[in-house]
């Protein structure tokens, strides 16, 4: 066993805090506040990819008990595979989000404060992944709501500020159920550590309030991760939103709620699993289906991105539904999978957005303004193929991953249902590059000089190929980790110290 309160579990949580404080230091000086910040956040990825490895690579998880109060009474902070693969694909997005912002012509990204609010982001999205109990985990996703009502708020569009009221309301609601759960379950078992939970719930799992509190978790990480019918926030949030933030959200800071559905499918609460996976089942169908024709009939490209992710979210949601291993791992791979693609995509439509001669991503004013950005059309086909999940890319492996998993099951009905309605996402695919890229500008058309810059969205997709012809690395991290996930007794031996 890892030695307890090993100091490198805080390193990805620390570092972009502490950078987040020197930058507001930094405010008067843009170009070294901005080098500052993408040099605080790349170590914090290095930090959480040297925790992967280590916890890879032994075995056992790193645990850091803070002010040395052991668990289940002390604050842990705990880097298991599945938390340490969350942090690393999280700050790898997050790291190439500070990128695309210092390519970008947003006004937003020049405000004083603007990098320091994205890296206090950056710090409660890894915070919460990294949490070993459930209070902190509120905690850090409470930085996350604040940060990103924030950054939406101050966006250049006239629409950022409604867009951001509907954010932090629903977080509220959302922040409301976890602490109710919170509150459940310290009546009922009398800790918040998950890992003195996942034990005495596992020896009564007949208290009166316990599945209150199950309902209460599952509406919480529902509406985190905008699973149909809780994501009416997310499409105004995403059209409204500066690039670089919406990128962040749609890709990696809908993954708090999938993480959280991971914890209590496998974790928490082992034996009342059954009917949570039947429920997330059934909202992952609904979600393809609702998710691939909102994206249809939508009137803006990252709006259109946004239905989307309601569809995407819902293909992982089915492989936790069907539970077995190798479903897990499928969803871990698509999860991972999701967030390079999504983020790429979502800075395309930024991209092709900063030249229009009114800053929108609205089909009707970008129709034809891809003949004058042909790389971008070329990225843009290489993030559709992905999201479509046609080889050589990494969306192959993760809808081979699903279907291998369901034929495995022998899920056949799902498997038909899932297959006939993920190609809604060719429609609205092809439909968007179309309408940007093949078809001839309107008369007049006054198309800016200079926009939001490519390499972040190039960098991104780069990944997302090399990850399509080179997938064996993260295919066995997945499967590692859903071997890790399928014996909870680790987890609670290694926090616990059994």
């Amino acid at each position: 066993m890892e030695a307890m309160n090993d100091f490198l579990v805080v390193l990805p949580i620390l570092l972009p805090l502490t950078g987040s404080a020197v930058a507001l230091l930094l405010r008067k000086q843009k170009r070294l506040q901005a080098a500052w910040s993408l040099a605080a956040m790349l170590g914090g990825l290095s930090a959480s990819t040297w925790l992967l490895a280590r916890v890879w690579s032994s075995g056992q998880p790193v645990v850091f008990q803070s002010g040395g109060w052991l668990a289940p009474f002390g604050i842990s902070l705990v880097g298991d595979l599945l938390s340490a693969m969350m942090a690393v694909m999280s700050q790898v997005v997050l790291s190439l989000g500070i990128v695309y912002a210092l390519g970008s012509r947003d006004k937003v990204v020049r405000y004083p404060a603007f990098y320091t609010v994205f890296l206090t982001r950056a710090t409660g999205l890894t915070g919460a992944m990294l949490a070993g109990d459930l209070f902190n985990l509120f905690v850090f996703a409470e930085l996350l709501v604040f940060s990103g009502t924030i950054l939406t708020a101050a966006s250049d569009d006239r629409l950022g500020a409604e867009a951001a009221f509907k954010y932090f309301y629903m977080s509220l609601l959302a922040s409301a159920f976890l602490l109710l759960a919170i509150g459940s379950l310290y009546v009922s078992y009398g800790t918040l550590s998950m890992a003195g939970l996942a034990m005495r719930i596992a020896s009564n799992p007949s208290a009166p309030l316990l599945w209150v509190a199950i309902a209460l978790l599952l509406a919480t990480f529902m509406i985190k991760s905008a699973v149909t019918p809780f994501h009416f926030w997310q499409p105004d949030f995403h059209t409204a939103s500066p690039t670089a933030v919406s990128a962040m959200l749609s890709s990696v800071v809908v993954k708090l709620g999938v993480y959280g559905f991971l914890r209590m499918t496998t974790l928490l609460f082992v034996e009342q699993a059954a009917p949570v996976r039947g429920l997330l089942l059934v909202l992952g169908l609904l979600g393809i289906v609702y998710g691939g024709l909102g994206a249809i009939g939508t009137y803006n490209a990252k709006r259109m991105l946004a239905y989307s992710t309601l569809a995407h979210v819902g293909f992982i949601l089915v492989a936790i539904g069907w539970g077995s291993h190798q479903a897990l791992a499928a969803a871990l791979v698509c999860a991972f999978n999701h967030s390079l693609i999504k983020a790429a995509l979502l800075m395309l439509a930024g991209a092709v957005a900063s030249r229009a001669p009114v800053k929108t991503a609205a089909f009707d004013v970008v129709t034809g303004l891809g003949k004058y950005m042909p790389l971008a059309g070329v990225l843009f086909f290489v993030g559709g193929l992905a999201l479509m999940g046609i080889p050589p890319t990494n969306g192959f492996i993760s809808k081979m991953m699903l279907f291998g998993s369901g034929i495995e099951a022998g899920h056949f009905a799902m498997l038909a249902a899932v297959g006939l309605v993920s190609t809604l996402t060719l429609v609205y695919v092809v439909r968007a590059f179309q309408r940007i890229w093949w078809q001839p500008p309107a008369e007049g058309l006054k198309v800016k000089s200079d926009g939001d810059r490519l390499l972040a969205p190039a960098l991104l997709l780069a990944a997302v190929l090399l990850l399509g012809l080179w997938p064996e690395p993260l295919v066995r991290l997945a499967e590692a980790t859903a071997s890790w996930l399928g014996d909870p007794e680790s987890y609670i031996a290694a926090v616990l110290g059994r």
